[in-house]
């Protein structure tokens, strides 16, 4: 079922109208520097456009200790909106003759200067979180191979949003480990088997990653826990190496910002806000960049999509923070929302549970949706106990204790026909309780005759195929469909 095995990376990552990213490389420390290698841009009837060359010296380290794993960033410009591209990455090898071999391939699609006013071309967007790659055998990265390349054009990812979890660092008793060098060892290793794993996903179409806790460790950055194997954060030295290291992978392998914008013409506007990284006992952004959002809010001239890596439809969490538990924040992002004059879509992941939830957005007439999809993997054995089934709480948004000017706590809609199924658990069983059933979204935008955004959504089995194209099989009956103003 592994879809790639290879030690070689290549991640399609930032794309606009006309630019792409392409973080090419490896995470594993059995592979050489290349003295000459490079990334070749092929349009879609496979003539060359642009070559960037890659020096010996150009490599970079994506963790400050490790010479042996090594990465560049290919940049190319010029493009053109709303097309497809190839991407070819090779190193020159002298034995047994001097000949260009090729590491890796991959594919992308250009963003559209506007949204397609026909439901069947819309603008689709992959949607997942959470993704222990223990047991998960090559599914997930199947699953979507599959649907990229064989679905109908509607449901094809033009780009992916992994909102958090691409990684479980601190799950295994080595993490009780009091050695530095051990910790990273252990902190790179892990990125590199995952993102082995996840191999048939980034080199088709670009994708984004924002960070949430696992990325570092479990309600990071809270670090005085009752889990076991976490105590060792206790100490200083073992909690400064940890950080650097998971910090160094975020900046420089997930390569994620702590705001970044992406417009569809004027049709539609994502925001995508790592809550997580920059983290203080009073806040999840620093306060810079909140204001920056709080703008973006209260400035927009289309409906909008905010990308942040836990929901912010919530009630309290006295175990671990979620957003409400930085109360200031939460509610002036909330203030802003109920002043904007358009519809906010929230793509959120974590909980470990896959569910769509809409409300009113105060005096506006404005309404939230939110769609939370996680896991793509659940955890296993001993950890499987982390699991959790959808929940329609809370029932009115926002808190009636936040006493938001202008905006009353409105009662909350969860559809049960668009909440992710779930599976039974087994004692003794690599997965001992329930648990959602592991599958990704594809969240589709299209125009309206009346101007108004069609967004369509559906839910992903990575472990069910069907039909004789083996397409994931939908979870939901129907997809769920909203018009965003």
């Amino acid at each position: 079922m592994n879809t790639s095995t290879a030690q070689w990376t290549l991640v399609v990552q930032r794309v606009s109208q006309t630019t792409v990213e392409v973080w090419v490389g490896t995470l594993f420390p059995t592979l050489e520097k290349p003295y000459d290698a490079q990334v070749i841009l092929y349009d879609s009837q496979k003539n060359i456009l642009a070559t960037q060359t890659i020096k010996h010296a150009d490599w970079q380290r994506p963790f400050r200790n490790h010479s042996r794993r090594f990465y560049f960033v290919a940049s190319f410009d010029q493009l053109s909106p709303n097309s497809d591209y190839q991407l070819v990455f090779q190193r020159l090898t002298k034995k047994p003759e001097e000949q260009w071999q090729t590491l890796k391939e991959g594919q992308f699609s250009t963003l559209p200067d506007q949204l397609s006013t026909d439901a069947n071309t819309p603008f689709t967007v992959a949607l997942g979180s959470c993704f222990y790659e223990h047991r998960d055998g090559g599914q997930v990265a199947a699953s979507y191979k599959a649907l990229y390349k064989r679905a109908a054009y509607k449901h094809k990812p033009d780009i992916t949003l992994l909102t958090g979890d691409q990684v479980y660092l601190d799950i295994g008793f080595d993490s009780l480990s009091l050695i530095p060098a051990e910790i990273r060892e252990r902190i790179a290793d892990d990125y590199a088997k995952h993102w082995q794993a996840l191999g048939s996903i980034f080199t088709r179409g670009a994708t984004w990653m924002m960070p949430d806790d696992h990325e570092y460790w479990n309600d990071y950055p809270n670090y005085k826990t009752n889990i076991p194997t976490l105590q060792a954060l206790r100490i200083n030295g073992v909690r400064t190496a940890w950080t650097r290291a998971s910090k160094d992978a975020v900046h420089n392998i997930q390569r994620t910002k702590p705001l970044e914008f992406i417009n569809i013409g004027s049709d539609i506007s994502f925001c995508l806000a790592d809550m997580r990284t920059n983290r203080k006992e009073n806040r999840f952004l620093p306060e810079t960049q909140f204001q920056q959002l709080i703008q973006w809010i209260l400035m927009l001239q289309s409906p909008a999509v905010l990308v942040i890596p836990q929901p912010l439809i919530v009630g309290e969490n006295k175990q671990e923070k979620n957003l409400r538990s930085y109360k200031k924040q939460y509610k002036a992002l909330l203030q802003a929302m109920s002043k904007c004059q358009h519809d906010i879509v929230v793509l959120s992941g974590d909980v470990h549970f896959g569910r769509i939830s809409s409300v009113s957005l105060g005096g506006n007439g404005n309404k939230l949706v939110e769609i939370v999809s996680s896991p793509m993997s659940n955890l296993t054995g001993l950890n499987g106990i982390a699991t959790a089934t959808p929940q329609a709480t809370p029932e009115y948004f926002p808190p009636s204790d936040l006493n938001i000017a202008g905006l009353a706590p409105s009662k909350v809609n969860y559809d049960e026909s668009h909440m992710v199924s779930t599976k039974k658990g087994w004692l003794f069983s690599s997965y001992p309780k329930a648990r959602t059933t592991e599958h990704f979204m594809t969240v589709s935008f299209s125009k309206q005759a009346d101007s108004k955004i069609k967004v369509s959504v559906e839910a992903w089995r990575v472990r069910e195929r069907q039909g004789s194209k083996h397409l994931p099989k939908k979870d939901f009956a129907k997809p769920f469909v909203a018009y965003l103003e």
